[in-house]
């Protein structure tokens, strides 16, 4: 069993950067590909990035790319997503979820992307872009 919590949402200024952090609570961190998803009122779920269990690779939804760095210390149980140049656009509640899966393509293996590989999930952190 995994416990997430989120932390860090606020509100900031359009162009402003924000890190958000998830912290987990289990013994085997490092085991776990983990995933930053958002939900914005009247939106569906959206895939937001991705990092393998060590860090080794990650993914990025096209419209935050460049912008949005996600990272773990799997030494204190953390996962982050470091936010620069936000948009209105970016407002949504944001969840980390946590996977037992990862996809091997062409000798590396990938972090999902799918909400539905995703096995555990926090409970949320609202971070409002104002203009």
């Amino acid at each position: 069993q995994v416990q997430l919590v989120e932390s860090g949402g606020e509100l900031v200024q359009v162009g402003g950067s924000l890190t958000i952090t998830c912290t987990a609570s289990t013994r085997a961190f490092d085991r776990y590909a983990m995933g930053w998803f958002r939900h914005a009122p009247g939106k569906e779920r959206e895939y937001v990035s991705a990092i393998l269990w060590n860090g080794a690779t990650t993914d990025y939804v096209d419209s935050v790319k460049g912008r949005f760095t996600i990272s773990r210390d799997n030494t204190k149980n953390l996962l982050f997503l470091q936010m620069n140049n936000l948009k209105p656009e970016d407002t949504a509640i944001y969840y980390c979820a946590a996977s037992e899966r990862g996809t091997y393509y062409q000798g590396t293996y990938y972090p999902p992307t799918s909400a539905s590989e995703y096995n555990y999930w926090g409970q949320g952190t609202q971070v409002t872009v104002s203009s």
